[in-house]
């Protein structure tokens, strides 16, 4: 069976397409290419807005966005999709979700980066043109959208001269965690979608080679080697194509089932729970339950796995712990939180009858992707199985990704 993969540009393909698309659009070259990565979140699912661990990577799929400033406030926004339909925005007329001068679309994450640096104190900015080319899978649960916004956000910071990136050879951690808030806020205010911080971290603050240990509480982080090759390791990314959407309530639902279920336990975040099985005797609403006990235990197994990634490479005992703790997550993720979906189950029940160490869904869940270690010379035979799985039980053809941990936002 033929299998799908998606291919990630090079920084010079990227930088290609992204500037032929602007120059066609507006007639002169643009000041330079920025991009950023999507992300694949290790372990560490739906926890970001408690408070707790994540461990993402960023992946080598990127956006890439050829950027020259204007000197009016105009924003000129173009991408494949829409190269015979221009959006154009009045930056001052720029508002949030609901009021009038909201803005639906994909340019709401681009316009929302400027609204959201202005509103921090970094203006005025100037408008801008803006061609976008990304070959992150759009609904894939991947962050695409992240990564759109914080490739606008470092353009951006270079062009107008902010300083709060830091080139990549020596990155301003403290600048990047300013320009993670901005994205965040537009893709919360602007957007719609009340995600909580991990795509924008994982896009601006990874390093190459390493996860990201991310602790939600302050958002302080710790880069962890994680060079699965050399431990004869691979992680796989199965895209099922089934299209997710963080906007469209359900991603929302959940968040205020957390806030309601702290709220009722007396702490600011699930994060502070230490009993779990006295906080579900407390909680009486079932639903309620359930949410509060994916988030503790999923903080839970995060932790482990980041203590054992700590203690040396993934060989014997300690990677068959840590496919356990991811196939527990994805478990708790179906049942408890109610986030996942038929092609996720597939794709994950698939990899771990094909021998996959561990496999779970990854992302806001509803669709997207799911993830698998395996032994590296096992890809192939897993992404099969999963092809062939899908085929059975009449799916759409997923696509697969192996991901290695690449390099941050900025100007490859």
């Amino acid at each position: 069976m033929d299998l799908s993969w998606s291919a990630a540009l090079s920084a010079q393909e990227g930088r290609k397409l992204a500037g032929e698309l602007f120059e066609e659009t507006f007639g002169y070259q643009p000041l330079d290419v920025w991009s950023a990565p999507g992300r694949v979140n290790v372990i560490g699912e739906h926890v970001d807005y408690n408070g707790g661990p994540c461990l993402p990577i960023a992946l080598p799929h990127r956006a890439f966005i050829a950027y020259a400033p204007r000197e009016d406030r105009l924003l000129r926004l173009v991408s494949p999709q829409t190269r015979e339909a221009v959006d154009e925005l009045d930056l001052d007329k720029v508002a949030p979700r609901g009021c009038e001068g909201e803005v639906i679309g994909w340019a709401s994450y681009l316009s929302g980066v400027a609204w959201a640096l202005e509103k921090a104190g970094y203006g005025p900015i100037r408008g801008f043109d803006a061609a976008l080319y990304s070959c992150v899978p759009r609904g894939g649960g991947l962050s695409s959208s992240a990564a759109l916004e914080c490739a606008m956000a470092v353009a951006i910071d270079e062009a107008e001269d902010l300083g709060l990136a830091g080139p990549l050879s020596a990155p301003s951690d403290k600048g990047r965690a300013i320009l993670v808030e901005c994205a965040r806020r537009a893709e919360n205010e602007i957007a719609g979608a009340n995600t909580g911080g991990l795509d924008q971290t994982a896009s601006l603050r990874c390093e190459e080679g390493h996860a990201l240990a991310l602790d939600c509480r302050d958002m302080s982080v710790e880069h962890i080697p994680f060079d699965l090759e050399s431990q004869g390791l691979a992680l796989l990314v199965i895209d099922t194509r089934a299209a997710h959407s963080l906007a469209d309530g359900q991603y929302g639902q959940r968040r205020a089932d957390c806030e309601e279920a702290a709220r009722l336990l007396g702490v600011e975040q699930l994060v502070e729970v230490e009993d779990l099985q006295g906080a579900s005797e407390a909680l009486e609403d079932e639903r309620l339950r359930k949410r509060m006990r994916h988030v503790v235990s999923e903080i839970a197994r995060t932790r482990a796995l980041i203590d054992l990634l700590k203690e040396g490479p993934l060989e014997g005992s300690r990677v068959q712990v840590v496919g356990a703790l991811m196939n527990d997550s994805h478990d708790s993720l179906r049942d408890d939180y109610e986030v996942s979906c038929t092609e996720l189950d597939v794709a994950v029940d698939a990899a771990r009858g094909a021998g996959a160490y561990g496999a779970r869904m990854t992302g806001g869940g509803f669709g997207g992707s799911a993830i698998a270690l395996v032994d590296r010379e096992r890809v192939e035979e897993t992404a099969q199985a999963v092809a062939r799985a899908f085929a059975d039980h009449e799916l759409g053809e997923p696509a697969f990704i192996v991901a290695v941990p690449s390099a941050p936002a900025g100007k490859l």
